[in-house]
């Protein structure tokens, strides 16, 4: 049975919301689990998720619902850690002070075995140095980064990366597209995918010379990554390729203005409905179909992004996640350790 370890103590909702959402996840998805925190914290949301359950807006057509689960059914094993990096602190000075630390000690968990793979909804910086220092980078690998899955009009698009590098090479870029690659077959299911630069034209002499010089890299190797060529931040989700590669500060930015821009609509939406009598009869006509979208374009449908290049599965939740995210955080992770998507990184790595 594969077993994740979760930081208990990281994000905004820890740990009730946290360990709801790995208890939820290990009675759906068959999973073992290591639940690393303050071990006092952990047993009383255990005790009282066994008594009440946990309510959720997720999975049962957005009503609020009780979800029941019957811990003790459960393979749970608990590690105590004593101390927490908050999200203000530096990461590479928090980990090497706070080596007690939840999220140093869910990456041990993996280093060591004791695990198959990690969901940290903490600092992203946390869990990025902890991984990087704790189970070090695949061979061939300069820097690890983040596989964003962001929806589109017809299936999910991977942007990598999405924020673990904001300084790159553009041999970095190439190894992003080959991460991305590996990922987006083996977890997505798409059988051939088709990787863009993310660029500001089309035309091959556009954009700065990063995204010059990784446009001459993959184009290279045309056949090998089915490279389209530029992508335009207008085209990103109108299904023209299905991996992008930029550098983090790009990638991060895409991702941030995506959660914007979705979060704004629906308000403005939503605000319009209430303006008179009837935009409420018409927004309660439209609510079912409103709904359904909301879902394909909510981030807790994705429940994390994979940390792709170190030596182990990071998954890597946003900090406001609760229950219904990480529930299918722990799906992700589970998903890449069975299609053993690392292994398949490293043996691309050396053709």
């Amino acid at each position: 049975m594969t077993r994740i370890a979760i930081d208990a103590m990281g994000g905004d909702h820890a740990p009730f919301e946290i360990v709801a959402g790995a208890v939820w996840a290990a009675a759906e998805y068959g999973v073992a689990l290591e639940l690393v925190g303050k071990q006092d914290q952990i047993e009383d949301c255990l005790d009282r998720i066994q008594r009440e359950g946990f309510l959720s807006d997720r999975g049962k057509a957005g009503r609020r619902h009780r979800i029941r689960v019957d811990v003790k059914s459960l393979d749970i094993k608990i590690t105590h850690a004593s101390e927490i990096i908050e999200m203000g602190e530096a990461p590479g000075q928090a980990i090497r002070k706070k080596k007690n630390s939840s999220i140093v000690l869910t990456v041990n968990a993996v280093a060591t075995g004791s695990s198959d793979a990690l969901v940290a909804a903490g600092s992203t910086g946390a869990a990025m140095a902890s991984s990087l220092f704790g189970l070090g980078r695949i061979q061939g690998i300069d820097r690890p980064a983040i596989a964003v899955t962001l929806p589109t009009m017809k299936k999910p698009i991977v942007v990598i990366d999405g924020g673990a590098n904001s300084n790159c090479t553009p041999q970095m870029l190439r190894q992003f597209a080959i991460m991305g690659r590996i990922f987006a077959k083996n977890v997505l299911d798409i059988d051939n995918p088709k990787t863009g630069v993310v660029n500001i034209g089309e035309e091959a002499g556009k954009g700065n010379e990063l995204a010059q010089s990784a446009y001459n890299l993959l184009e290279e190797e045309k056949e090998r990554f089915n490279f389209i060529g530029n992508i335009e931040g207008r085209e990103l989700f109108l299904n023209h390729c299905d991996i992008v590669v930029c550098d983090g500060f790009v990638g991060n930015v895409i991702l941030k203005v995506t959660e914007g821009t979705a979060s704004m609509l629906f308000r403005m939406i939503k605000n319009e409905f209430k303006s008179d009598f009837l935009g409420m009869i018409i927004g309660l006509l439209a609510k079912p179909f409103l709904r359904r979208i909301y879902q394909k374009i909510n981030y807790e449908e994705f429940g994390g992004m994979l940390l792709l290049g170190v030596k182990g599965i990071t998954v890597i939740s946003h900090g406001r996640s609760r229950a219904y995210a990480i529930k299918n955080a722990v799906r992700v992770a589970k998903e890449a350790v069975e299609t053993q998507v690392n292994q398949k990184i490293a043996e691309s790595l050396s053709v």
